[in-house]
């Protein structure tokens, strides 16, 4: 969930609740078929390793270059749990040691990153977007955390969403809804404060966590079981977004501007990249250029960003 915690002198802030690994890949792993049948990545009937296009699906390119079967190994998320538990984990150790002296220790704050470290590598919010103009921190508040707790719920739930939303969706597809997700829930929650207040939504300031990129998801589940007709998916998955908002609502401090926001933008995503279609090539170049720009937006936060407390 997105929470707020703390107080700062000039932006409170709220976080987004939420084990890292190392990606390890083997020569075997990575090995390239150069003849033969593979299992086409968007269907999954057998194409020839070179065909162009899969006469299944239509697909081009179904057998990735010959890199099919290794894509295959890596699961229906193509590493992504591994590759953003890895980060979220690293970018949250360098928070901890950014902030030096100054790390909550209590109840739920503990190893709480400082207000001003959690400023520095971009986190989101009123103050950051709208009055600083920083606006690459939709981006990159996705892959910090508050706490402990916090990056260890959220990372238990995209271990849980992620590979269900990829197996539906496609891999390519999975990454940008939770890319869209993250920054429609922090651009709603950056802007909303400036139009009105709404308590219970959440206050003014500064927000972060992976929770808005996984109400994405949800609302990306829900919308595949509206399109395909399944009522399992479509239940199951209203069900946890409706308990993690009224949880959010109980909770104070939590940001469900933020949750509203990635949960209508994961639907929005779901819906026009259409999971009855086959995921194409494009869309795992497209799922690239997410990670590599959210990535690049921690980097720009960390030179151009300077604390105001």
């Amino acid at each position: 969930m997105v929470v707020r915690v703390g107080a700062a002198r000039r932006r409170p802030r709220r976080v987004a609740r939420g084990a890292a690994a190392r990606v390890l890949f083997s020569p075997v792993m990575l090995k390239r078929q150069t003849s033969g049948s593979v299992v086409c990545a968007s269907c999954g009937n057998l194409v020839g390793v070179n065909d162009d296009r899969c006469y299944h699906c239509g697909r081009r390119n179904p057998g990735l270059w010959g890199f099919a079967p290794a894509v295959r190994r890596l699961g229906h998320d193509m590493g992504f749990v591994t590759f953003v538990t890895g980060a979220c984990a690293v970018i949250y150790v360098l928070t901890l040691l950014a902030s030096g002296q100054d790390i909550g220790m209590s109840g739920l704050s503990f190893l709480e990153p400082s207000q001003r470290s959690l400023e520095r590598f971009g986190m989101a919010g009123y103050y950051p977007v709208v009055v600083d103009h920083d606006w690459w921190t939709v981006l990159s508040a996705s892959w910090l955390h508050g706490s402990f707790l916090h990056i260890f719920f959220n990372l238990l739930w995209i271990r849980q969403l992620a590979p269900a939303v990829g197996e539906l969706y496609g891999p390519g597809r999975m990454v940008i809804v939770y890319t869209i997700g993250g920054v429609c829930g922090f651009l709603l929650s950056s802007i909303v404060p400036a139009v009105i207040s709404l308590p219970l939504l959440g206050g003014a300031g500064g927000t972060l966590g992976a929770s808005a990129a996984i109400f994405g998801l949800l609302g990306a589940l829900v919308y595949y079981g509206r399109r395909t007709g399944s009522s399992v998916v479509h239940g199951q998955a209203l069900s946890w977004a409706i308990a993690m908002f009224v949880f959010g609502l109980i909770m104070p401090g939590v940001d469900n501007t933020a949750h509203a926001g990635g949960f209508v933008g994961g639907y929005l995503a779901g819906q026009y990249l259409d999971p009855l279609r086959p995921e194409r090539v494009t869309h795992l170049l497209w799922a690239l250029v997410c990670l590599g720009l959210s990535l690049l937006s921690i980097v720009a936060s960390v030179i151009f960003i300077r604390p105001m407390i």
